[in-house]
């Protein structure tokens, strides 16, 4: 990584080595007074991550790290700060865990994305914490000229999470995507969703949202999608699924939608549905048991976004989906 002139660091140590780099970027995306958790974040943030890869530079693997409560009564308040120059690529892997305690904590962490003329960043989370963690984070991303930027975004455990990444497309031909799946079990709340603003022409937006309601957990989509005065002949598309699995689960979609411009193009489809009869008598003739078969019908609910992961992501994620399913986790 050095030869190419890639960083991939700690905070604490980029804000050392690179301090010009570092003050150029940090805070501008989320301001210590954007919201009241950015305010806190800002005044005592410790931890994270800093990643610069230069011009014209393909990162081959992903880079990964890994974040961890391992104390009750905790705070988590890291910062990740990422800029990817032009033409440059790079995907990142983030994975978030905490054991089990008889007290709440708190993860309120600030992501900010710089993708700069003709660069692409997919930055993808998958979050398993305890049941008694309110996980509470600011996620945004700028795509400039001709940039991609896409979140993959995987939410489980958590008493409470409340997480909207954003991509502010500025420049002509960005493109931005999110791709995310929520699980509520018993005692869960998961409201999160994305926002895509268009402030610029030619500029595209994808959310594809997949959640599912399970024992009495409560799952939300809360979206925005704003196509600015600039955004002439920009497109967006939003969709949102959600299986509910019994009569004490419950889902709510809240979309926001804001037009500024007349020649623009906006689709939205929401479906919530329940396990079909017809599916599970199908998969039982063959042989299934119940549980099997809606374990195998909730599998091929998320694929789309499991498909998307590292391998070594993607049958962790199948794993935990599977203990969800028989209410061993969370």
């Amino acid at each position: 990584f050095e030869k190419l002139g890639i960083i991939f660091t700690d905070t604490d140590s980029a804000l050392k080595e690179y301090p010009d780099l570092f003050k150029q970027y940090f805070a501008k995306l989320v301001p210590p007074t954007d919201n009241k958790l950015a305010a806190l974040n800002s005044a005592v943030w410790s931890g994270g991550t800093f990643i610069y890869v230069p011009k014209g530079v393909k990162v081959d693997v992903p880079l990964q790290t890994y974040f961890r409560i391992n104390n009750e009564n905790t705070g988590q308040f890291e910062r990740t700060l990422i800029i990817v120059d032009e033409g440059a690529s790079v995907h990142y892997v983030e994975g978030c865990t905490a054991p089990t305690y008889s007290s709440n904590s708190l993860h309120a962490a600030i992501v900010e994305i710089f993708a700069l003329d003709g660069a692409y960043m997919r930055y993808t989370t998958i979050q398993n914490w305890s049941d008694n963690v309110y996980n509470l984070v600011t996620k945004r991303a700028k795509a400039q000229k001709d940039a991609t930027v896409e979140w993959i975004d995987g939410n489980l455990g958590a008493k409470t999470t409340m997480k909207y990444p954003s991509v502010y497309l500025d420049g002509e031909g960005a493109r931005g995507t999110m791709l995310s799946i929520a699980f509520a079990n018993a005692g869960q709340h998961q409201d999160t969703g994305a926002k895509m603003i268009h402030n610029a022409p030619h500029t595209s937006s994808s959310i594809v949202s997949k959640s599912i309601a399970k024992g009495g957990g409560k799952v939300d989509y809360r979206g925005q999608v704003t196509f600015n005065k600039n955004s002439k002949k920009s497109v967006s598309h939003i969709e949102c699924d959600t299986i509910i699995m019994d009569d004490l689960s419950a889902s709510d979609t809240i979309p926001f939608n804001e037009i500024h411009n007349s020649q623009v193009a906006l689709e939205h489809e929401a479906k919530v549905s329940k396990i079909s009869e017809e599916q599970l008598y199908y998969l039982m003739s063959r042989g299934l048991s119940e549980s099997e078969a809606t374990e195998m019908i909730v599998m091929g609910f998320v694929e789309p976004f499991t498909k998307e992961l590292p391998m070594e992501y993607a049958v962790e994620l199948n794993r935990l989906i599977s203990y969800e399913m028989e209410g061993s986790v969370g």
